[in-house]
């Protein structure tokens, strides 16, 4: 099945600060509490300097509603779009025997 790889797609720490802590005018700091993280990490994933983990997905989700997956694949779609613009070896098909 193909899917349509968006067009350099936003970091969801980018989603978050322009959306839920912009919107709601609520501080890193004060949803850091509600989430039961750190400052710093939530600060670092706001700031695109850390990935969405598992785990951040599912207190976003439990949060702000909608799906733990929906945050995962924000941040799929972010890493493979990067990844695919970074210079690497050229690999080889594998050729398997019939």
């Amino acid at each position: 099945m193909a899917t349509t790889r968006m067009y350099n797609p936003p970091h969801p720490g980018e989603v978050l600060r322009d959306t839920v802590l912009a919107d709601r005018r609520i501080s890193v700091t004060e949803f850091a509490e509600k989430l039961g993280v750190s400052r710093v990490a939530l600060s670092r994933v706001v700031n695109a300097r850390a990935a969405v983990s598992a785990d951040m997905a599912l207190r976003l989700a439990a949060a702000l509603g909608g799906s733990a997956e929906s945050w995962l694949q924000m941040q799929a779609a972010y890493d493979l779009w990067r990844a695919a613009k970074e210079r690497r070896v050229n690999v080889q098909p594998l050729k398997l025997p019939a």
